[in-house]
């Protein structure tokens, strides 16, 4: 579909801010099918963009307390539905209890969407191709909704109802992810094939695998991109339970698990492929999954209490009318800064042409470049994707910022100069700031991390090689 006028919402709607999970499940049932929820805005936005959806309402769930962290009770792990895809890649409990979740977070898209996505969003969004929701299934997660009704669970098995469709009614809204105990023996694999590193799955596959000494005690297999939902492959299960692990056994699975799915064509790839990729990711995963449930357990670290204390809203609940202007409030690169907006209005437009600062850069406007990446509160954020009401008070980070105020250039700058680590040049704020976030989260990155990292920027220029030895250089030249 043709995109018009990207680096803007040309759509109208209403902006609301509820300051609680029963504000906003209210707004949700008051304004039915005309509202989304808005989080991490990476995929609700860029539908709007392309004309896919036109809400009336934007219920904002970004100031929600009580919607964020990981916290174990009872030996249940329960997860915020606002709680980033990245934090979950990177958290020590999740990657030591359940890390078929953190590997499925460190296939999920750019470091951008990774930053900005959520659990509750992925999910929500009921794509057959979502990463997390395979490794979920097999791990026997529920969903935790909250709605007029009152609270409910739902096997995460049993939330998908077709592509774009889950079992939220009117006025719920999803505000978790509980998990049982890890089981003893078990070992897991996720494995995925896409076009390119960032992009949706042309499959996915998770497995888990409980180990007694040679037997396979219990197997869960579930695959994405491949049915109408994601889909958990119980027949190639049956196979598995009970037998010796052999080579037979496990291609036998295999083969199974392929005339188990259900994909179609599209432009990602053949439905023939499709079935094809299914069958060699069990089968490699089977063999991955049986390894790792050999292998002594690690030490597991201390489990989390309870999820961070969340910051009281800065005001109270807003609703912004369509045509409404208010003024926005903005710590930008040290300087306080007041702009007045309107709801539809993006945070890299008002940088480029309200303030005036024109080094965040304007690409495909839908998050696959990130020319626009910039800082929010210290977190990268593509500012294509970002309405500016919704960081109202927040401090903003722009390539202009990075030099000190007394002209010296940041160390990152420096190195791309003395490596040439640019051409065209118009990639390079975007790369800087990606850079910054990198260095602080890895202090010494390898060559794979920077790479790794820096997947979501892309350079026309093909100036991959030079960015990333001036990414490396600067802790060797400081």
């Amino acid at each position: 579909m043709h995109i018009t006028n990207t680096h803007i919402l040309v759509h109208e709607f209403d902006y609301l801010e509820p300051a609680s999970v029963e504000e906003a499940v209210d707004l949700l049932a008051r304004y039915g099918p005309e509202a989304r929820v808005l989080a991490g805005g990476t995929d609700l936005l860029v539908q709007m963009k392309m004309e896919r959806l036109a809400p009336r309402y934007l219920v904002s769930i970004g100031r929600v307390p009580g919607l964020e962290g990981i916290s174990v009770q009872d030996g249940r792990t329960r997860i915020g539905a606002r709680t980033s895809i990245r934090t979950l890649r990177n958290d020590p409990w999740v990657r030591a209890c359940y890390p078929v979740l953190a590997e499925a977070c460190a296939s999920f898209s750019t470091t951008q969407v990774q930053v900005m996505g959520t659990l509750g969003g992925n999910l929500g969004n009921a794509s057959p191709a979502s990463d997390t929701a395979p490794a979920l299934i097999v791990l026997g997660a529920e969903a935790v909704l909250q709605g007029p009704k009152g609270a409910r669970r739902v096997p995460v098995e049993e939330f998908f109802v077709g592509p774009g469709r889950s079992v939220l009614e009117p006025g719920e809204l999803l505000v978790a992810v509980e998990l049982p105990s890890p089981q003893a023996g078990a070992g897991g694999a996720f494995l995925k094939v896409g076009r390119v590193a960032a992009d949706l799955a042309k499959v996915n596959a998770t497995v888990v695998l409980v180990r007694e000494e040679d037997r396979i005690a219990d197997a869960r297999l579930a695959f994405g991109a491949v049915a109408p939902t994601p889909l958990r492959a119980r027949r190639a299960e049956a196979v598995l339970v009970g037998q010796r692990f052999s080579e037979e056994v496990v291609a036998e699975a295999a083969r199974v698990a392929s005339e188990e799915v259900s994909p179609i064509d599209d432009v990602r790839s053949t439905a023939w492929y499709r079935r094809e990729i299914t069958r060699v990711l069990a089968y490699d995963g089977l063999h991955r999954a049986w390894e790792r449930a050999g292998q002594p357990a690690g030490p597991t670290p201390t489990a989390p209490a309870s999820p961070p204390s969340a910051v009281a809203p800065a005001r109270a609940p807003r609703h912004i009318r369509a045509e409404q202007e208010v003024q926005v409030q903005l710590t930008v690169n040290g300087q306080r800064r007041r702009v007045w907006v309107t709801p539809n209005e993006l945070l890299l437009n008002v940088l480029r042409e309200k303030l005036h600062l024109t080094g965040t850069k304007y690409g495909c406007g839908i998050g696959e470049c990130s020319a626009c990446t910039v800082h929010v509160d210290g977190r990268l954020a593509l500012s294509c994707l970002v309405l500016a009401v919704a960081v109202d008070g927040s401090e903003v980070l722009t390539v202009e910022g990075l030099a000190g105020r007394d002209g010296k250039l940041h160390p990152l700058q420096e190195s791309f100069i003395r490596h040439a680590a640019f051409q065209c040049g118009y990639c390079t704020p975007g790369m800087l700031l990606t850079a910054k976030s990198l260095l602080e989260e890895i202090p010494n990155p390898t060559e794979e991390d920077v790479r790794d990292y820096l997947k979501g920027n892309l350079c026309r220029c093909t100036g991959y090689a030079a960015i990333v030895r001036a990414v490396l250089g600067v802790k060797r030249e400081e």
